[in-house]
Order: structure tokens, then C-alpha cells, then sequence
């Protein structure tokens, strides 16, 4: 054969070779993860991965203990899927408490010793062999507290559940030497500071299980402390969703931003060339003195960015002193329903309403006017203590007769701001202004689409903008955390 008939061979074989398959993420655990036709967490989960990078796979079975999760069987078809690779979120304690031979018989010994009573063993006893059969199987199990239950007392929600499983969960991780990560702690934090009537809102049936936006919420929660592991694998496989920021440093106060892509575009890393503003403006903010949390989503609306829950996460981070800048427009002249993002707002800033029966959702909602949505945003940053400032959109690369167009979103925000006594920057003005001076060629070479999403250098633009904005406010109250190319 010759030689260029090898190489034709060897490019075909690898044309040939099968595609290694994707590494999976498995919940293992109870109702908290997985409440039959109900969501639990473990099945908002997969929307904080990419699916390209990983799989998610929720195998958590309501009503289940550690005991029964493995007596039933459930435990043996999941080892019969691990791959070496995989990943394995263990989570028990909520029925661990029962009864150990009456009802559903579903309780565990307390404790991570080796007792047994009639063949139960102790909750840690199970859990240990959940890590060990994982680790045999050449996967990497990582166990998780419990979730919380919306139990409160003096103002402050239970932290320890039904016994000491949570304590129980880190004592076998340690020992056991695999990731654990205090989720019980996590969003307990998260309910203090929301308060119980707010939390409540999450528990639709009772104190243990949650409604689609509680278990959102608890999935954030997880993905959050995967991100906190040392040397964590979870990164590389997070979407766009799921890397948003949090405060770097919880003793400072922060600076969240919230709106569209032309605030954080994808996963704010510059893929296809394009940026928000809210990647480069954290320049112009000291790191040691104020945290800048971009928590803004590429194809959200102000009504999308509150009814899929995006607020709620912001909400239970914010503390008295910080600041929140909102952004939006840009998707809110979409369509009220239909099935592909069903994001648009009613046009103004009134209180007329329309109510739906949300083609993408499939359920009923009440959509709002644009400057409605803004007031909600206003309202929440104030009774947490924050500021809030209202940005007018960034303006397309729209022009006639020589100037850029200015739309009708960039008046609607200013008069909620007007009329909410917040401060406003005209964000739309300002830029427009400054794309006016350079002229269409230039512009042109700021964009990396036709008419929206801007390149670095237009990121930069506009962020230098929103700082010019900042400054001629009077008050101007993140003066004080400038750097010095803020200043």
C-alpha cells in the first residue's frame, strides 16, 4: 500500500471511531431530588450543565431512605450503569428518621457506626457503602446534607431536620475521604435572609417538599457548593446558567448586575466574538473593596428574568449596603406566548395585565407591562437594603438619517425611575451619543452581528459609558470602591 493510501486508511478508521460517550452526573437520593410528577432538585439540576459536556441523571425515588433506596434494589440498577468517570450526588436523611419496622419501615439507626438491629443498619453505614460500590465502579461520589425544611423558630429556619443526618453526611465524607458539600447550610443561609414569608412561597403542600421554583432554587444551592470543592471537576461542565457569580468575598459589599446579553453574553468568555458590558466594567471597580457579581442572562427579559426564578437567587444574596444596576429591553418587545422563549413584556409602564396559559410553560400566568416588572426589581433591592439603579438599554446598531435610533424601552425605564425615585443612568443616550461621533463605519467594527451584540472593544464602550453614568449621579454611591481607571 502506499503511502498516501495509509494515511486515507488511518483517516477513515478515525472517522470510524464511535465518539467516547459523556460523563454523568447521578442523584441518588429522596423526594427533596425527585417527588414523582413534581420537581424536586435533582431535576432543575441538568439545566446548570451543559448538555454537550454532561449528562444529567436524576435516579432519586420519592419516599426512599438510605436503607431502602438500597433494600429495594434501587441502588444495584444504578451501580449497573456507572462508568468510570461518572459522578454520583448522594443525599439521604429526610425518611431516615421513620420508624424502623411499622409504616413504610424505612427508618435507619441513627448514627455512622457499625450497630445493627434484625439486619438495619445506621444511616452511616449505608451511605458508606453507596461511596464504596461508586469509588469500585471507578466513579466519584460526592455526599451532600439534606435539604431544609420550611420549619421556623425566633425568626430563624431548622438547620438540623429530622436528626443529625447532616452531621452525619460530613462525618462519613471525611472519613471516607470524598467531597461533601453542607447544602443544608447553604440554602438555610438563603432562607434567613429571604425571611419565612418569602420561603413560604417555595413550599406549596408542606414543610418538606417544594413547588419548580423552590427546587430551582435548592439546584442553585448545589451547584454552588460543587463550585466551592477544591480542584472541582463540575466547572468544565457548567452552562451558561450555571456559572453565574456569586460574591467573591461575602464579608464585601457587591455590585449585581442584572439583565441581558448585552450585559453578559453566554458564558461571559467572549465565545463567537461577543461580550456584555458587564464583563470589562469590573475594571473599573476595586476587587479588595466591592465584589461584581454579573448575574445577567443572554435571552431573558425583565419578565423572564423574574418568573424563572433569576430575581429569587439574586434576592437571597443581596445585604443592606449593596447595589443592584438593571438592564433590560432588548428581549421584552418578544412575543407574550408562544413556544420558543414566550419572554415579551406588554408595552409601557402601566398595570394593565393580560393572562395566559403559557405555551412554553403550559401553565397559566399573568404577564405585566415592562415598567411593572421594573418596580418589582426596585422594590426587592430596596427591602433588602440595596440600592437599585436603573440602566435604559444599550442602543442597537440601528441609524436614520445619521442618527442612531433611540427606542421607546430607554423612556419607559426612565420614567419608573422617575416616578420610583431611583436612580437612573440613560445608558441608551449616552452610548448613541458616542456611536454618533464615531460614525457607521466605526461603529460597524464594534459589533460581532448584525445590529446587538457588541465585540470586546463595544463591551468596553459601553462599560466606560455606564461609569460616565455612574459619576454624574448625585449621589454617586460607589464612588468610594473605584479603581484607578474607575477614577
Amino acid at each position: 500500500m502506499t503511502a498516501l493510501g495509509m494515511l486515507c486508511c488511518a483517516a477513515t478508521l478515525l472517522a470510524q471511531a464511535p465518539t467516547p460517550p459523556l460523563p454523568r452526573i447521578f442523584v441518588v437520593g429522596d423526594s427533596t431530588a425527585k417527588n414523582g410528577e413534581r420537581r424536586g432538585w435533582g431535576d432543575s439540576l441538568a439545566g446548570y450543565f451543559d448538555p454537550a459536556k454532561v449528562t444529567v441523571v436524576n435516579r432519586a425515588r420519592g419516599g426512599r431512605s438510605s436503607r431502602t433506596f438500597q433494600s429495594e434494589g434501587l441502588w444495584d440498577q444504578v451501580l449497573a450503569e456507572l462508568r468510570p468517570g461518572d459522578l454520583v450526588l448522594l443525599q439521604f436523611g429526610h425518611n431516615d428518621a421513620g420508624p424502623l419496622d411499622a409504616g413504610r419501615a424505612r427508618g435507619s439507626l441513627p448514627g455512622v457506626g457499625e450497630e445493627t438491629q434484625e439486619t438495619v443498619h445506621t444511616y452511616g453505614s449505608y451511605m458508606r457503602k453507596y461511596i464504596a460500590d461508586a469509588k469500585a465502579k471507578g466513579a466519584t461520589p460526592i455526599v451532600l446534607s439534606p435539604t431544609v425544611r420550611n420549619i421556623w423558630k425566633d425568626g430563624k429556619v431548622e438547620r438540623r431536620g429530622p436528626g443529625s443526618f447532616g452531621e452525619w453526611a460530613a462525618e462519613v465524607a471525611q472519613a471516607a475521604r470524598v467531597a461533601f458539600v453542607d447544602l443544608t447550610t447553604i440554602v438555610a443561609d438563603r432562607y434567613d435572609k429571604m425571611g419565612a414569608e418569602k420561603v413560604r412561597e417555595f413550599f406549596p403542600l408542606d414543610h418538606t417538599h417544594t413547588s419548580e421554583a423552590g427546587a430551582d432554587f435548592n439546584a442553585a444551592a448545589v451547584v454552588s457548593g460543587l463550585k466551592r470543592l477544591p480542584n472541582t471537576p463540575f466547572t468544565a461542565f457548567l452552562s451558561a446558567k450555571g456559572l453565574l457569580p456569586e460574591p467573591a468575598n461575602p464579608n464585601l459589599p457587591s455590585l449585581f448586575l442584572i439583565g441581558d446579553s448585552t450585559v453578559r453574553n453566554g458564558r461571559g468568555d467572549g465565545r463567537n466574538g461577543q461580550w456584555g458590558w458587564g464583563e470589562p466594567i469590573a475594571a473599573y471597580f476595586d476587587s479588595a473593596k466591592i465584589n461584581v457579581v454579573n448575574r445577567a442572562l443572554g435571552g431573558l427579559s425583565s419578565r423572564t428574568y423574574l418568573t424563572l426564578f433569576y430575581w429569587d437567587k439574586v434576592l437571597a444574596m443581596l445585604k443592606p449596603g449593596d447595589v443592584v444596576i438593571m438592564q433590560f429591553g432588548h428581549n421584552d418587545s418578544g412575543p407574550v406566548n408562544d413556544t420558543s422563549r414566550a419572554r415579551g413584556t406588554l408595552k409601557g409602564i402601566g398595570e394593565e395585565t393580560v393572562e395566559i396559559d403559557n405555551l412554553l410553560t403550559k401553565k397559566r400566568e399573568v404577564v405585566h407591562t415592562y415598567g411593572w416588572y421594573l418596580r418589582q426589581f426596585i422594590a426587592g433591592a430596596r427591602a433588602n437594603g440595596a440600592t437599585p439603579i436603573v440602566c435604559s438599554l444599550v442602543p442597537r446598531k440601528l441609524w436614520k438619517d445619521g442618527e442612531l435610533v433611540r427606542e421607546d424601552y430607554a423612556n419607559w425605564a426612565a420614567e419608573v425611575a422617575r416616578t420610583e425615585q431611583a436612580a437612573f443612568i440613560d445608558l441608551n443616550a449616552i452610548v448613541a451619543r458616542r456611536y454618533e461621533e464615531l460614525g457607521p463605519e466605526t461603529v460597524s467594527t464594534l459589533f460581532a452581528d448584525e445590529r446587538t451584540h457588541t465585540t470586546l472593544a463595544g463591551a468596553e464602550l459601553n462599560a466606560a459609558s455606564v461609569i460616565a453614568g455612574l459619576k454624574s449621579l448625585d449621589p454617586n454611591s460607589l464612588a468610594p470602591f473605584f479603581s484607578e481607571k474607575g477614577k
